[in-house]
């Protein structure tokens, strides 16, 4: 089991971790999700031994990692870029790792085949990896990471250069083969969809520090934070200020929200709406429509209250809109 604790990092005197802590379950997948710049990355290499914390601990199974060269850690990487040997066609590529350990070549040729075999590649042994689709040469990547039984895999954006289908393609099979393989990984990205794909447990890094976390249901369900809400999207964000009680008065109207904080009378909150289903509770928000913007199974329509919502059916222009939403306080 991987144990990461209190890990700080600097540069040029800009705090980027903060005291990082979270461990890697037997088999788990987790996902570290957060924007550009927020250290993800850094965090990996870290963990593989590629550049040393300021402070705090990497364990393994208890044991402290910090006088483990990256070789040894047997750990495997997998990067957006691929980081191919150009000059080696795909079974040199995966059976680089295996000679440095010094394999026998019978043992290589076995595992190779069962690598090409696990990433549906089987019969490309001989092919240049140049002449290979970026689908197909992130496969020979994952393969050549897998080659050498690794206690632990990590990916550091490892779809970012792929189009959208072939992303989503290679991201459930990814799943499956984490599933079946049971190896622990750490996956870093910045995008949502891959993280709820793919990942066990979700944890959400911000300003250097690991700000939520839970598995994709928990933490879509019920984001602790304003910045949480914003970055997954997940709606408005609304102003309002404590009435009384679970009563608030926003610029929509006085409404009730779904609250587990204690409040004073008038102070200020941030609200996120989210339509709901017909509800006896629920409050209503009224606008007309100024925009729609079709994306793929659903419409973003938006009000001229400065409130947007992505609903099933197309709306025009215009038109007088009923939206029941409930509100649920972020702070």
């Amino acid at each position: 089991m991987l144990e990461v604790r209190g890990i700080y990092k600097s540069y040029e005197a800009q705090s980027l971790l903060q005291g990082i802590s979270f461990l890697v379950g037997t088999g788990e997948t987790i996902c570290l999700l957060g924007s550009s710049g927020s250290g993800k990355s850094t965090l990996l290499r870290m963990i593989a031994g590629l550049e040393p914390p300021i402070a705090g601990q990497i364990l393994w199974d208890g044991i402290d990692l910090a006088t483990t060269p990256p070789h040894l850690r047997d750990f495997g990487l997998v990067f957006q870029d691929y980081a191919l040997f150009p000059h080696l066609d795909v079974f040199d590529n995966i059976a680089f790792g295996l000679k440095m350990k010094n394999w026998k070549s019978d043992e290589i040729k076995t595992r190779i085949d069962e690598v090409l075999e696990l990433v549906n590649l089987r019969g490309f042994e001989h092919r240049k990896v140049t002449d290979l689709s970026g689908g197909e040469q992130q496969r020979v990547a994952l393969a050549r990471a897998l080659a050498p039984h690794p206690r632990l895999l990590m990916f550091d954006e490892p779809l970012g250069a792929l189009d959208r289908a072939l992303r989503e393609d290679l991201l459930n099979e990814l799943r499956g083969i984490l599933h079946r393989t049971k190896i622990p990984a750490i996956y870093v990205t910045h995008d949502q969809d891959e993280a709820f794909t793919i990942a066990d447990r979700v944890l959400l890094l911000h300003d250097g520090q690991i700000v939520q976390q839970g598995t994709p249901a928990e933490v879509w369900s019920a984001p602790n934070s304003v910045w949480a809400a914003q970055f997954l999207g997940l709606g408005n964000i609304i102003e309002g200020k404590i009435i009384n009680g679970k009563k608030v008065e926003t610029k929509v109207g006085n409404s009730s929200m779904t609250c587990n904080h204690p409040h004073q009378v008038g102070k200020k909150v941030h609200l996120l709406a989210r339509p709901l289903a017909a509800e006896n509770e629920a409050n209503q928000i009224r606008g007309r429509v100024l925009d729609v913007v079709f994306q793929q199974d659903r419409f973003k329509v938006t009000l001229d209250n400065g409130l947007y919502f992505y609903l099933k059916e197309e709306m025009k222009i215009g038109r007088m809109l009923d939206i029941k939403v409930k509100l649920e306080c972020l702070q």
